[in-house]
């Protein structure tokens, strides 16, 4: 199924919305909870499957409602629907935390594209949005998105969302070391592996972690400055400061005992 051309323009800096404009009987799909405000004209409906596939059976839909399930997704997507008689109608979307919203036109991209399993925000109706599996067991266990991946194909538009500021990267037959988690989306003809962060020194006192993200080959990479579990080891009490003061595994460690010592001192005090 051919794809909505729809239109669209992203609001804000930091907490980005995404508004798209809807033609008569034109749709757009997006994840459950994800709707900020919509026109009149518009309509949704909550539907298992991204809709890529109109004449799928019960069996179908209810298989790509459970990949959905699988990758830690809403079992349901969302569809908007311009029902109005006349003109143009539109509806926003804005992502779970704050970061960056990125367009990406899948009809540029005959292989689809990777994206990690919260990046999918919004697609043109007729999207599909299937598991990729990471089929290497480092990446998997240490490469911060997991074993189960998603990938977006068709020949429209899709939004996809990242912590803080994401940049995109072309890769000529390179190799690109990235830190763990910070990987957004890559093209099917990058390779995705883990590698160890330098000598046992570098892991344990550099403060990078024990693993790097490497992305080698041929292709777009599009990487996240502030993914959202950093960033809530950032904002959590001591944890951010203590893995500067430290680095890596000692400034984890160091940041427990410290957390400890403080219950401790309350109890004595109470």
């Amino acid at each position: 199924m051919l794809s909505h051309d729809v239109d669209f323009r992203i609001l804000g800096s930091d907490i980005q919305v995404l508004e798209i404009e809807l033609d008569p009987n034109e749709t757009v799909i997006a994840e459950a909870g994800a709707m900020v405000y919509m026109d009149e004209g518009i309509a949704f409906e909550t539907k298992m499957g991204d809709g890529s596939e109109p004449d799928q059976g019960l069996m179908g839909k209810l298989f790509s409602a459970g990949t959905r399930l699988i990758t830690g997704e809403s079992l349901f997507l969302t569809h908007f629907t311009h029902r109005g008689g006349y003109g143009k109608s539109r509806v926003a979307f804005s992502a779970p935390y704050p970061g960056t919203i990125i367009p990406v036109n899948l009809g540029d991209m005959p292989n689809g594209l990777i994206v990690q399993k919260d990046g999918f925000l919004a697609a043109a109706r007729g999207t599909k949005i299937s598991l990729h599996f990471n089929q290497k067991l480092g990446a998997g266990l240490f490469g911060g998105e997991g074993f189960i991946l998603q990938k977006l194909t068709g020949d429209g538009k899709a939004f996809v969302h990242g912590g803080g500021t994401i940049i995109e990267k072309k890769l000529n037959n390179e190799l690109l070391r990235v830190d763990t988690g910070c990987v957004v989306a890559f093209e099917p003809s990058v390779d995705f592996s883990i590698a160890r962060a330098g000598g046992l020194k570098s892991m344990i006192f550099g403060g990078e972690g024990l693993m790097l993200a490497t992305l080698r080959g041929t292709g777009r990479v599009w990487i996240q400055s502030m993914p959202v579990k950093k960033l809530i080891r950032a904002l959590a009490p001591g944890g951010g400061n203590a893995q500067k003061e430290s680095g890596g595994v000692l400034g984890a460690c160091w940041a427990s005992k410290r957390a400890a010592g403080r219950r401790g001192s309350l109890r004595r005090f109470f």
